[in-house]
């Protein structure tokens, strides 16, 4: 028995279809005018450098811009290894030439006329259960040979349509892109995690997050841990499904999106990783698209990168990194706090993320 969520569909997730509404974003794009300002924070200059993100900790007066450190750790999912590797917001987000989230068309018939018979066959998964604001950006993405290899792998693993049942690969097909249904838009907080948890029944397509019967891992327990620390009046629950975050606009995100039973880290290096950074790269352009003010283009997302290979996926966001130190890692750093305070300057206060409600009504259902 496992549990699935509830998918909402969003004006984002459907077909563009009358070309005027088009244009009319179009327009929109074209004079739309984005804030770069944050309160409470100096501006800092990009010209010397050419960076254009800062850590959260920098923007909200924490730390200190500093160089980053090199740190060997143990790559598990134990207290320790929830070390807080990079928090980072853009300080300007990649708006020009970009067309609007809105307008961009996409024509699920017509992407699938330009398959071949055997694209077809290997993306189906895809084409089934990926929500349409992902799919029309990461079409291209999927037909690349990188993209085909890593489906054929996953192929001869088992993986395949998302009726399919696999006992040996997790999670369940049609949780794999679970993490989709947080639509593009929407996102404004991005937390990366390193791959699905390995124990049959635990993984569910978010990361961090176990379906609710299961008992809850140790990072989940250091989370709610550090959030009761922030937020006093939260009553940890005694589940530990994160879907409320996603349906708020928190991309619950891992590295590689699919594991082997019992073997954690066993498709790490499969594809996953060029594909997850480029789920990254179309958050930095769209991220939050589609909240008040936006005009269609993103406006800057809060990224959560908890351990060493979390922090690779944004690498190529010219980021600043802050590492923390040992007696300063994942408890008591402060970014569910801090993330909030830099979404209210961007976003105002309905830009916030609640979180400490992790109980909304949603179906249970089994599959």
């Amino acid at each position: 028995m496992s549990e699935t969520t509830e998918q909402v569909v969003y004006l984002e997730d459907l077909e563009v279809k009358s070309k005027e509404a088009t244009k009319e974003n179009q327009t929109k794009d074209e004079n739309a005018t984005v804030s770069v300002a944050v309160s409470n924070t100096k501006a800092v200059s990009t010209t010397t450098t050419g960076k254009r993100q800062r850590t959260l900790m920098e923007m909200t007066g924490g730390l200190k811009p500093k160089e980053p450190t090199v740190k060997k750790q143990k790559l598990d999912r134990t207290a320790s290894s929830l070390d807080a590797q990079v928090v980072s917001v853009p300080t300007k987000p990649v708006t020009s030439g970009l067309q609007t989230l809105n307008s961009i068309p996409f024509s699920m018939q017509a992407f699938k006329d330009s398959l071949t018979e055997e694209q077809k066959e290997l993306l189906n998964l895809e084409l089934e259960t990926m929500g349409k604001s992902w799919l029309k950006v990461l079409k291209d993405e999927l037909k690349k040979p990188y993209f085909i290899s890593l489906k054929k792998f996953l192929w001869s693993e088992g993986v395949k349509g998302p009726a399919d049942a696999n006992k040996n690969i997790f999670p369940a097909p049609s949780n794999i892109y679970a993490w989709s249904r947080t639509p593009l838009g929407r996102v404004r907080v991005v937390i990366v995690g390193q791959d699905p948890y390995h124990t049959p029944g635990m993984a569910h397509g978010l990361c961090f997050s176990v379906p609710r019967g299961q008992s809850l891992p140790p990072s989940l327990l250091n989370i709610y841990k550090e959030i009761k620390n922030e937020y006093p009046e939260f009553i940890p629950p005694k589940h530990g499904n994160l879907t409320a975050w996603a349906n708020s606009g928190v991309l619950l995100l891992n590295s590689a999106l699919t594991v082997r039973s019992g073997a954690a880290n066993s498709h790490k290096g499969k594809g996953w990783e060029s594909f997850t950074e480029k789920v990254i790269d179309i958050v930095d352009r769209y991220g939050g698209a589609n909240l008040n003010g936006a005009n269609g283009v993103g406006r800057g997302v809060v990224f959560m990168c908890w351990g060493k290979d979390a922090a690779k996926r944004v690498e190529k966001l010219d980021k600043h990194p802050s590492p923390l130190s040992a007696s300063r890692g994942f408890f008591g750093n402060g970014h569910f706090q801090e993330a909030n305070t830099w979404l209210a300057t961007r976003y105002g206060k309905d830009g916030l993320i609640d979180w400490c409600t992790l109980d909304p009504q949603e179906p249970e259902s089994s599959q």
